[in-house]
């Protein structure tokens, strides 16, 4: 990836702009719009409104255009405006925009699920069905691991998130926002401990293997192997703070549930399609899991998930019960089609572990010279700092909201993240052109020099 790169072909400039406060006037007065017709329930992390994206910016309705450092949540790999995925979207939608699949089904559902059987890890035979949400792609999983094993528990782990419907924010770990407030949640789910190499008692080094044997432990105490129906588990967690598990951890889970006949889910929503510098996270370990789950980056910001499995566990279920009105909507299946060749022929994966090589060397400079930034992490275009209190590893949610707003106020998005709400996370989208991820990084050391 160099500076010359077109980021994503996009047709706008490629540059840092601030030219009002931000947010601006347009955006308050839309702001002010938006409070009379939208519940406070659904938030924003900087309330500007966009009026055009593409490559490595953002542009507001007041003409400032931030550096993105947030890609829609990992979804806008490809760019927010790739030509590729709008090309063929505009020609779908000339042809006609929805018949069901279940009703009058078409060669691009097709397509996609050959393309996620293809790609995924292993080499076995494999079933895909379509849907519209990782959430909804999650709950899917479930449903056909417990239908398949004749079994009902359900095993997560501390700081995932995997949904925000009734069974997902039961596995989502995080009370406040995703839980508070709207229990009672689904039953038969258990949380176990995660290999959190930073926060693990005995030190990073004795993480994996202790995490793994805990959670085998409790797992078969607990619960006992023999109910449970699949554990679920993202490869790096997202919204819990871009924690990758130590080595070994997920391997010492996946041959567990092998050895017990339960189903391994990969929740590859936020990390699949090249945003951790290989197509699936899993696949940094050799994992191969039963299912995977994906979302997010798939279709290039259009609604569309996948479950992806093993054919004798995908084709247990009874004809009809799997499904949905809009699952796999032919523009969405098109947008996917688009952005798997953008991946494969762009060499996606490849820029992302640039992006890696670029941003991690940066952040951990900063790190050695700001004593609150106390874990840096991550792979790829998937990387995060933790911050704390100098001098301990207690959580600052508060110094990492203010470096947020101040980025945001010199044009650059960044998200939050975290159990504790002291993640900084950066998912900038994979086709950036170099000299705005350096730009980027210098606004962020500036927001930490005050």
């Amino acid at each position: 990836m160099t500076s010359q790169d077109s980021g994503g072909s996009s047709r706008l400039p490629q540059e840092r702009r601030v030219v009002t406060e931000i947010p601006g006037p347009r955006s308050r007065e839309l702001q002010e719009r938006r409070a009379a017709a939208v519940p406070p329930g659904v938030g924003s992390v900087l309330p500007v409104y966009v009026t055009d994206a593409g490559g490595g910016v953002v542009v507001d309705a007041d003409g400032n255009s931030l550096i993105d450092f947030g890609s829609g949540i990992a979804v806008t790999g490809v760019g927010n405006a790739n030509p590729r995925v709008a090309e063929r979207v505009k020609a779908q939608a000339d042809r006609f925009t929805h018949t069901c699949f279940m009703v009058a089904p078409y060669e691009s559902y097709v397509r996609v699920c050959e393309n996620l059987n293809r790609i995924t890890p292993g080499d076995h035979e494999k079933r895909s069905f379509l849907v519209n949400s990782g959430a909804e792609a999650v709950e899917n999983a479930v449903k056909i691991a417990r239908y398949a094993t004749g079994r009902q528990a359900v095993v997560v782990f501390d700081h995932g998130y995997h949904g925000r419907t009734l069974l997902t924010m039961t596995l989502t770990a995080k009370s406040m926002p995703y839980k508070h407030g709207f229990g009672p949640y689904a039953p038969e789910v258990y949380r176990m401990p995660l290999a959190y190499p930073f926060r693990w008692p005995s030190g990073p080094e004795n993480c994996g293997p202790e995490a793994a044997a805990q959670a085998i432990d409790q797992i078969s105490k607990q619960i006992g192997a023999r109910s449970v129906a699949a554990v679920v588990v993202e490869p790096i967690q997202g919204e819990g703070g871009f924690i990758e598990p130590a080595p070994g951890f997920l391997p010492a889970i996946a041959e567990f549930c092998r050895a017990n006949g339960i189903v391994f889910v990969a929740d590859e929503v936020q990390t699949g399609f090249a945003r951790t510098g290989d197509l699936f996270a899993c696949e940094h370990e050799g994992i191969v899991p039963d299912l995977v789950v994906t979302a997010k980056g798939i279709a290039g910001g259009l609604p569309l998930a996948g479950v992806t499995g093993r054919a004798e566990i995908m084709d247990s279920v009874h004809g009809g019960g799997l499904g949905g009105t809009y699952g796999g909507n032919p523009l969405a299946c098109e947008a996917a089609l688009a952005v798997l060749e953008e991946i494969e022929e762009g060499k996606l994966t490849e820029r992302a572990r640039r992006i890696g090589e670029v941003m991690l060397p940066r952040l951990r400079a900063l790190a050695g010279r700001y004593g609150a930034i106390g874990d840096v992490r991550g792979r790829g275009a998937m990387v995060a700092i933790e911050l704390v209190r100098e001098g301990t590893k207690e959580p600052d949610p508060a110094l990492t909201a203010e470096i947020a707003r101040r980025c945001h106020a010199k044009g650059l998005l960044v998200l939050t993240a975290g159990t504790y709400g002291n993640v900084l996370r950066f998912l900038p989208p994979l086709v950036i052109p170099e000299h705005l991820l350096l730009e980027g990084l210098d606004v962020l050391e500036e927001a930490f020099a005050g």
